[in-house]
């Protein structure tokens, strides 16, 4: 899932309408310097549009703070169980898709972390993190009771949002050289879109690739490599636009995909299906303009 481009001060505000009921979003990015982790706090309540969605990995961590009934989530890995989670849960960088089914009515508080953003908060090992959900006590112990019996009675989004930042500002920790070699670098890929070489990154940090990579694994989860991958495909996904004929070719060498069968192969280990396939599901069930969730995640109902 995206999140807004906001003003650290300000609240985005989107609701998705439905005949008699609506999904509200409202998020804000946090102030400096938890910015330069978080990409934006955020609450979603109301009544989903599609209950199950298919999400695709994109360049975020996060943290689920469930305020509602549990929700359910499978990984595209068959040979990983299903889970059912009802307090709260953190998610590291995902390499492969997964399946999210929200419940009946939603009432949810997130975080979108950047790629290296989780490092900072919390002290388990960025790959124990990748590809998994974990609840949120294995990482904040025994945190997640007293965190919802702060905001659980709050009606107001506003309120609800500064609790959380607070919560997350207590729990920032100033890391090592290490994470700034990744930040810096990680900030290039987001803003070229994973467009950079990865051994240009590397000589201008003035580093080996080994020890980016290593550096990057550590506070990540995953190499630089797969960052560059991740960001690739979330802007092009995201330059979909459904409402009229698509340049499948184009829009992939604007990426930087410039052999079509390799993109055809990531679409579908990305997504689960081709891009064709992608495109009738989007026109099908549009994704709502300016509504954060509805970005990157597909409906699987």
């Amino acid at each position: 899932m995206t999140a807004p481009t906001t003003h650290p001060d300000s609240l985005v505000n989107r609701a998705l309408v439905g005949q008699t009921e609506r999904m509200e979003y409202v998020g804000r990015v946090p102030a400096p310097p938890l910015d330069r982790f978080i990409d934006d706090i955020y609450c979603l309540t109301g009544v989903p549009r599609h209950r199950r969605m298919n999400v695709p990995p994109m360049p975020s961590a996060h943290l689920f703070l469930n305020l509602g009934e549990p929700a359910r989530l499978w990984d595209s890995d068959p040979s990983v169980p299903p889970a059912m989670l009802s307090d709260g849960w953190f998610m590291g960088v995902w390499t492969r898709r997964f399946l999210f089914e929200f419940p009946a009515r939603v009432r949810l508080v997130g975080v979108h972390f950047k790629p290296w953003g989780l490092s900072p908060f919390v002290t388990m090992p960025a790959t124990e993190l990748r590809n998994r959900w974990v609840p949120v006590d294995d990482v904040w112990q025994r945190s997640v009771e007293r965190i919802r019996d702060q905001i659980g009675d709050i009606a107001s989004a506003a309120e609800t949002l500064r609790v959380v930042e607070e919560e997350l500002r207590s729990r920032f920790a100033e890391a090592g050289r290490g994470l700034d070699l990744v930040r810096h670098t990680g900030e290039r890929l987001e803003t070229s879109y994973g467009a950079v070489p990865v051994r240009a990154l590397a000589e201008d940090a003035g580093v080996s690739g080994n020890h980016l990579a290593t550096q990057f694994t550590s506070h990540v989860g995953v190499t630089p490599k797969r960052v560059a991958r991740i960001y690739r495909f979330a802007q092009l996904i995201l330059s979909v636009d459904a409402r009229g004929p698509v340049d499948w070719a184009g829009l992939a060498q604007t990426a930087g995909y410039f052999d079509q069968a390799h993109f055809g192969r990531e679409f579908k280990d990305f997504t689960g299906q081709t891009p064709t396939q992608y495109l009738a599901l989007r026109r099908r069930f549009p994704a709502e303009l300016g509504f954060p969730p509805d970005n990157g995640p597909m409906p699987a109902d």
